[in-house]
């Protein structure tokens, strides 16, 4: 009668396990990585005296980018919506590509969009970002999330110039 040593059963079976534990850590991580657009970064303090001014201020100089991560296929942003902490929000209403590698800043103040100069206005010469903390989202047309990403000045601000990156 012939035998058979167990050791390849074993470790065939030690790795299955070990790939079905990568298995399960991954959907974790994809789930961050679920969009193609990611917040790449927030000046969310203004160079300059906070003026909300619409012809003196400086609310254009505050802005967050929005990239397209994806190595092929262009992304529409219309229907994409940016909020704040305590709802303030801003819905892209017309067609913005951006195709691979691409990105948009958007930034307060009045002005025109551009696919072009990468530059979309919120049409509100209110700020939105807090100087001190807060968090932003990048919401899909649908209303599931694409990017959120909360911050304080004191943790994530190091060199102190309002501005942070995030990807």
């Amino acid at each position: 009668m012939r035998t058979r040593s167990v050791r390849p059963v074993i470790a065939a079976a030690l790795a299955a396990g070990a790939l079905t534990g990568a298995l399960v850590a991954t959907p974790a991580q994809a789930a961050e990585y679920s969009s193609a657009l990611k917040i790449t970064g927030v000046q969310y303090d203004a160079p300059g005296r906070d003026n909300n001014s619409c012809t003196t201020g400086n609310t254009k100089a505050e802005f967050v980018t929005i990239k397209n991560y994806a190595r092929t296929g262009r992304v529409n942003l219309k229907g994409y919506v940016v909020k704040d902490a305590v709802g303030n929000s801003y819905t892209f209403r017309a067609n913005h590509y951006l195709e691979p590698g691409d990105y948009v800043k958007l930034r307060g103040g009045r002005g025109t969009e551009s696919d072009s100069g990468n530059v979309a206005y919120r049409n509100n010469c209110n700020f939105i970002w807090n100087n001190d903390k807060d968090t932003i989202k990048l919401i899909k047309p649908g209303g599931a999330a694409a990017d959120t990403h909360s911050y304080t000045k004191s943790a994530n601000d190091r060199d102190g110039n309002g501005y942070i990156a995030f990807h």
